[in-house]
């Protein structure tokens, strides 16, 4: 099919190497002597392990289960006795640790009982599920979960499908042979995504140094009576990231801040079309996956190999030379050397270079900047690398978000056009690193922080309850006493009994006829009555320190009584009593 392609800016074109490893069709690689299977092999949460050690599990058996949307299961990838549960190092640059299940094979590589399903006649969203539970990821290298990315935009209409089968990547053929060997099956799994998401039209694209795979793919196409256009595209690196691949396809560029889904675009690669196709017609989860052994070997080839394989029993099978010092996981331009050779093959290992000195020469020492703009003509995303690099290395991180930096896809064509030899890719990932690192600090300070807010919200507004509770508490205890102090004075005054200067002590007790038309305020009310049952309890306590039975004293007692008085004003121990307060005390009175 004959289509007016678009191009994107920059790009290399280093030397291909592929066709090495396209001689021989694919071969099932031998089980290993055990196998190590990360719990975390795809972009999202981390599955949960379901296994312990001593289970006996089946091949396809769940043995992570999702946790969440955004993740996927993951299983074992053959019949077996699980050893451990543990941490072991995972094949990432850094080298750290990763929970993993180790599975000991018992050499019957006994499957569970699969269920074919067909899908046309479930709902979208069991399809989706049934991805999520087979853990169907990308495969192209980014791990995604496929099951997130079937869902069509609500408010843009999907136009293009696209499937990567570009594989721009220097020594990689994975895909390549995939396409050759098992087209059919490829295409039918695109006709899911079809399916799901409903677009206007599917488009195929494949690099043009891949001629037997676009064939193949075509009479596929034919043979199905689908619609498919399979498009060959220039032989151009990275021609296979997304953005450039939907570039190169369709014109329409992805900006940074949006999804292709937003410009109703969604991107798969052909492998993950294929194990999308055996999760749902076949029943089989992703436990396997083509990956190409190549570089420092006698034998290059493509093998079908089972997820947690040692890399170095894998690359045992393509003969490695002597000189053999090292596995890089990946491409040249985008790979990396792996921490240990023992390191399990995971879901994103689409090849493994054997590395040695002769094909991989070590870098000359890196030379100062010369500012000539080489890397900025290099670059696909139309970023200024030379200013993000001065900017990463004066640790200015600001100023390097300002230049774009997140919009770096690493693709490290500035390293390689760089006459310098800097690496800069290097300095990218670092300055990335760092701004996630204290993003992650000013989230965790943010959130201490309202944290800390919300416990002295939440005191002072139980300080306020509490204050509220006791006020109402006091005022209606004083409301109480205050209620008894003058019920007792109105029962003194009906008898008679109290005298004329407690009466007047008293509280006047209003009556209906007497109250204000005013409102009453119910706080001052209540500290009126506080006060006046305050005063009330006094008095009850003065009274209480008279001098009780004094009435019948006979002479000789109350001089008595008056002489003790009289030395104790004298010695300063009493005051003396006022004038017009009653001494009963005094005999001459």
């Amino acid at each position: 099919m004959l289509m007016n392609l678009f191009k994107f800016k920059g790009g290399v074109k280093p030397p291909t190497n592929k066709t090495q490893s396209v001689n021989l069709p694919i071969a099932q690689a031998p089980l290993p002597s055990r196998l190590v299977v990360p719990l975390h092999q795809s972009i999202g949460g981390m599955p949960q392990p379901v296994v312990e050690a001593g289970d006996k599990v089946l091949k396809g058996q769940l043995i992570g289960e999702a946790d969440g949307w955004i993740s996927a299961a993951v299983h074992a990838p053959t019949s077996g006795t699980v050893v451990e549960v543990a941490m072991h190092v995972q094949p990432h640059p850094s080298g750290l640790d990763a929970l993993c299940v180790v599975i000991e094979p018992d050499g019957k590589d006994e499957w569970i009982p699969r269920e074919p399903v067909d899908y046309k006649s479930l709902p979208p969203e069991e399809v989706r599920e049934r991805l999520q539970q087979a853990g169907v990821v990308g495969l192209g290298g980014a791990v995604f979960p496929t099951h997130g990315k079937l869902t069509a935009s609500k408010t843009v209409p999907m136009d293009e499908l696209i499937i990567n089968g570009a594989e721009c990547e220097p020594f990689i053929t994975c895909d390549d042979l995939l396409m050759r060997e098992r087209a059919e099956e490829v295409v039918r799994g695109i006709g899911i995504f079809r399916d799901l998401l409903q677009p206007k039209k599917v488009l195929i694209g494949i690099e043009d140094n891949k001629p037997e795979a676009a064939a193949a793919m075509r009479l596929a196409v034919q043979a199905l009576g689908e619609s498919f256009a399979v498009v060959q595209v220039p032989t151009l690196y990275p021609a296979g990231g997304a953005k450039q691949l939907i570039r190169v396809l369709t014109g329409k560029e992805v900006p940074a801040s949006k999804r292709s889904t937003d410009l109703g675009v969604q991107c798969f690669n052909v492998a993950t079309a294929y194990t999308a196709w055996r999760a749902i017609a076949h029943g089989e989860p992703v436990v396997s996956r083509l990956v190409t052994v190549t570089g420092n070997v006698h034998e290059p080839r493509n093998y079908e190999v089972l997820i947690g394989t040692p890399m170095d029993e894998l690359l045992k099978l393509a003969h490695p030379h002597p000189d053999t010092d090292g596995i890089i996981m990946g491409g040249p331009m985008m790979g990396f050397l792996v921490p240990d050779r023992q390191v399990p093959v995971v879901k994103a290992t689409n090849c493994l270079i054997a590395h040695d000195d002769r094909l991989f020469p070590p870098k000359a020492p890196e030379m100062p900047c010369i500012r000539c703009g080489a890397c900025a003509q290099a670059c696909p995303h139309e970023l200024q690398p030379f200013e993000m690099y001065w900017f990463s290395r004066a640790k200015n991180f600001g100023k390097t978000q300002e230049y774009n930096i997140f919009d770096c896809i690493e693709c490290g064509c500035c390293s390689y056009v760089c006459p310098s030899r800097i690496p800069l890719v290097q300095y990218f990932r670092f300055a990335k690193s760092e701004i996630w690192a204290r993003e992650r600090e000013k989230n965790a300070a943010d959130q201490a922080k309202l944290r800390f807010e919300f416990k002295q919200l939440r005191e002072e507004r139980e300080k306020a309850e509490k204050a509220e509770k006791l006020a109402k508490a006091a005022a209606a205890q004083a409301a109480k006493k205050a209620a008894e102090a003058v019920a007792a004075a109105a029962a003194a005054g009906e008898s008679g009994a109290a005298p004329a200067a407690d009466t007047a002590a008293a509280p006047a007790v209003a009556t209906p006829t007497d109250a204000p038309t005013a409102t009453v305020n119910p706080e001052k009310e209540a500290k009126r009555a506080t006060i006046e049952a305050a005063m009330a309890r006094a008095k009850a306590q003065r009274e209480a320190v008279q001098p009780k039975n004094v009435d019948n004293l006979s002479p000789e007692q109350l001089k008595a009584a008056a002489d003790i008085e009289a030395r104790r004003i004298a010695a300063h121990l009493i005051e003396p009593q006022p004038a017009d307060q009653t001494a009963p005390l005094d005999p001459n009175n």
